[in-house]
Order: structure tokens, then C-alpha cells, then sequence
């Protein structure tokens, strides 16, 4: 018997998870059927509950649905609570639980392909949406010396500073007040390089790091690993692997299996250049 799986989002077209969790079934001999299916905006739920009930054991989800997903939920891990969005769910029975692994693929990413422990590293992260959120408590339970989130509002980089306090050591700030800052690992969690655009992150901040990477995949050498690459950031890298990382968490958690990941990575890297 084939077991039901997809990934829902609007627009769905440029999704590459069919093909990735194709890759994963065919590799650890699993039997699945993995589809994409265009959401409704006002049908979010129906579209749901419509895939339960045709034997639908799990789903992706990616945007604009991850709030709603995680609303729908009858049961959330930790992870999706303080996010407050998920990008996975589970079937069982009447129960429908939610999780978010985009931070542990991040994480896995960085550490596991990439090589650069975060225990002990100082960090910098652009961004407070929802990518940041999801990634924030698996970075903090690595503890780094330093988690610093930086936002165009203040006040929000803030909020969200405040709310994972507890976890370990993040502080927000502005963009201007990075003057004398120095950092290991830059993250841009912005949404600037999906419009080719250049956060402001001042040069200064990256002139001591050692990676600095991108949460778009798939556009080359974007505005700001451009920047690092000029300010002599001896490492870039996009976010294919913390595409392809989640998957796998998402996969597991469904299958109980683990897939190895790094052909997929390699035959969906696009140069940076």
C-alpha cells in the first residue's frame, strides 16, 4: 500500500520537495506517494481536512499557510509553539500535530555539511520573520556566545529577543548600532535578496567572519554574499541545505527513517557566482 504525503503552499509550482522526498523514498525503499497541491486562500482547512480524509498521513507546508497550519493543529511541539508557524504536519487518527524544522535543518546544515560548530560562536541574524523565528531555539540550544538579531524595526528584533531570553544569549538591536560588532556567522533571514536587494548590514560586520549564508537558495551570488565575499568572508553559502535538511527532519518524523541528504544537496547546488 502507497502512503500519502504533499507539501501545500500558493503559488506551488516552484516547490522542489516532490523530488526531494521522491529522492529520500527511493533511497531508504520507502513507499510513498509525495504530491504538490496548490492551497486555497480562503480554504485553507477544507483543503486539509479534504487530504485526511483521502489517507493523507502528513504535509509540508510552505507559504502563505504555515500560520494557519499552525492554528489548525490540535497539537504542536516546542519548536512550532514559540515559532508560531509550522512547517510540518502529522496525521493520526482525529489528532493533527504540528512541528517546525526549518531551524534544526538550518542548524544541521551549518554544523553537519558546512562544518562550523555554533557552540561558543558569536552570531549575527538579519531578519525577525518567520524563518528566524523557526530557527532560533535549535540555534540557542547549540550555545553560541552570542546571538544578536538585528531588524530594520527595532522593536520587533526585540519582542522576539525577549521572548527566547530564557534560552540562552540573544540581545536585538538596530542596524546602526552594529558599529564595533564582530561576528562568526552572519544569517540572512531577510526577504531583500528574494527582490535583489541589499540589507543594510554595515561591511564591519562581516570583515571577521567565517561563513555567511543566505536563506534563499537557488540566486547565485546575491547582494549580500556579494558583501561578505568582498569583505572577505572565506565561506558563503545559500540555503539549498536548510531546504533539503527540513525535508529530512520532516521525513523521519513520518517515516522513521533517516535519508542521507547530501546527494540532493549536491544535485540542487547552484554555484555561487
Amino acid at each position: 500500500m502507497t502512503d500519502k504525503y504533499a507539501v501545500i503552499g500558493n503559488p506551488i509550482n516552484h516547490t522542489k520537495s516532490p523530488m526531494i522526498h521522491g529522492s529520500f523514498a527511493r533511497v531508504t525503499g520507502q513507499n510513498i506517494d509525495y504530491r504538490a497541491i496548490e492551497g486555497s486562500l480562503d480554504h485553507f482547512a477544507d483543503d486539509v481536512q479534504a487530504f485526511r480524509k483521502a489517507g493523507g498521513l502528513g504535509m509540508n507546508v510552505t507559504a502563505p499557510f504555515k500560520l494557519q497550519a499552525f492554528a489548525l493543529a490540535t497539537e504542536r511541539f516546542e519548536r512550532a509553539e514559540l515559532a508560531g508557524a509550522t512547517n510540518a504536519l502529522k496525521f493520526e487518527g482525529d489528532r493533527i500535530i504540528a512541528d517546525n524544522f526549518d531551524g534544526v535543518g538550518l542548524t544541521s546544515d551549518i554544523q553537519r555539511n558546512l562544518g562550523f560548530p555554533l557552540k561558543g560562536a558569536r552570531m549575527l541574524v538579519l531578519g525577525s520573520g518567520g524563518a528566524v523565528r523557526g530557527a532560533l531555539l535549535p540555534f540557542l540550544a547549540q550555545q553560541p556566545a552570542d546571538l544578536v538579531l538585528v531588524n530594520r524595526s527595532e522593536a520587533k528584533a526585540a519582542d522576539l529577543a525577549a521572548q527566547f531570553a530564557a534560552y540562552g544569549p540573544v540581545r536585538a538591536c538596530g542596524y546602526g548600532d552594529l558599529a564595533g560588532e564582530r561576528f562568526d556567522i552572519v544569517i540572512n533571514g531577510t526577504s531583500a535578496s528574494l527582490k535583489a536587494e541589499l540589507p543594510p548590514v554595515p561591511v564591519e560586520a562581516l570583515q571577521d567572519a567565517k561563513l555567511a549564508y543566505e536563506l534563499a537558495y537557488g540566486k547565485g551570488l546575491t547582494p549580500f554574499l556579494r558583501l561578505a565575499q568582498n569583505a572577505g568572508v572565506p565561506k558563503l553559502a545559500d540555503g539549498v541545505g536548510m531546504l533539503v535538511e527540513q525535508a529530512a527532519e520532516a521525513f523521519v518524523w513520518w517515516r522513521g527513517v533517516r535519508p542521507d541528504t547530501r546527494s540532493v544537496i549536491a544535485c540542487m547546488t547552484v554555484p555561487l557566482v
